[in-house]
């Protein structure tokens, strides 16, 4: 009898550690936004991401030795995503932000950019407060540009609010509003296509503490040890060259964060 319950409570013991091992065994769930957003995440016919935040999270996950997937949620969704653990980390052009930062936890920052003002081409544009005066300025929602304009703009200037950049596009490029605000490299990336062919810079907004010190990859707080992992690695590849190697693939300036 006793050999049969030292056997039982082997097998019992060998099970556990086998299930442990497959918890420990699961990939991280990165959360990116269904919509892609170039050069930052891109996704092919087939369904395959690809972008510098895709590039550069894998090799992350690579020196923290982690198996990572790429996992869609909405983009209005993706803080309640990671706090009901749908994804485990948000690494997806997510501003780090003091409002942000009271509900979820932030690596360091692992890129910066600007915004950039976009208007038509020729268009005379006075961006001030009293220029837009009347004037539509168009912006996605839920983003530090968004928070930006409504602390700028809130009082004569129409703010009229995308869910996706993708629409916010569409309406520029068409004349449906006077000026858009949105990230510089994603800008100069649109301009530079066909469709952002008759669109030009108006210029950058002015640095502001609500664009907060660059982006982040967001964590819950409690998962500590995540985010000693995910900030020792960023670092690394900072220093050792790895970076630089990535950026240079998509970007023709420096986002490495200042």
């Amino acid at each position: 009898m006793m050999k049969t319950r030292l056997l039982s409570l082997c097998c019992a013991m060998s099970f556990g550690l086998l299930a442990a091992g497959a918890m420990a065994a699961a990939p991280l769930k990165i959360g990116v936004a269904a919509e892609p957003y170039p050069p930052f995440s891109i996704k092919n016919s087939n369904g395959q991401w690809s972008g510098f935040e895709v590039e550069l999270v894998n090799r992350l996950c690579q020196e923290m030795k982690t198996q990572c997937q790429i996992t869609e949620v909405a983009w209005d969704g993706i803080i309640p995503s990671l706090q009901g653990k749908k994804i485990d980390v948000i690494f997806n052009s997510m501003s780090i932000t003091p409002e942000r930062q009271k509900v979820i936890a932030f690596s360091k920052p692992y890129y910066y950019t600007d915004a950039m003002f976009v208007g038509a081409k020729g268009s005379k544009l006075d961006l001030s407060p009293a220029g837009l005066h009347g004037k539509t300025i168009g912006v996605q929602s839920s983003t530090t540009n968004a928070n930006f304009v409504q602390k700028r703009y809130a009082q004569g200037v129409n703010i009229k609010y995308y869910n996706t950049q993708d629409e916010l596009n569409a309406d520029m490029a068409a004349g449906r509003i006077d000026v858009m605000l949105l990230d510089a490299l994603a800008a100069d990336l649109y301009l530079s296509s066909k469709d952002g062919a008759n669109l030009e810079s108006k210029g950058l907004a002015p640095r502001d503490p609500v664009f907060g010190p660059g982006i982040g990859a967001g964590l819950r707080k409690q998962d500590v040890a995540l985010k000693q992992q995910f900030d020792a690695a960023i670092g690394k590849l900072l220093k050792n060259g790895s970076y630089d190697a990535i950026q240079k693939k998509y970007f023709k300036i420096s986002v490495a964060p200042k």
